[in-house]
């Protein structure tokens, strides 16, 4: 197996670890400061393997 394939599967389940992090309850609606960070910080983690998974495929 191709290590960017392992980097851009690897960003993909990131990116879906963003996503479910960022999601709010219907219970509560309002998000907090610390899930605002760690989706930015999942997605910006995402965006960086991606990348190099792209890279490293070309």
């Amino acid at each position: 197996m191709n290590f960017g394939l392992v980097l851009m599967i690897l960003g993909g389940f990131l990116l879906g670890g963003a996503w479910s992090v960022w999601r709010t309850d219907e219970d509560s609606p309002e998000r907090g400061g610390p899930q605002v960070a760690f989706a930015v910080i999942l997605l910006a983690a995402a965006l960086l393997a991606s990348a190099a998974g792209v890279l490293r495929l070309v």
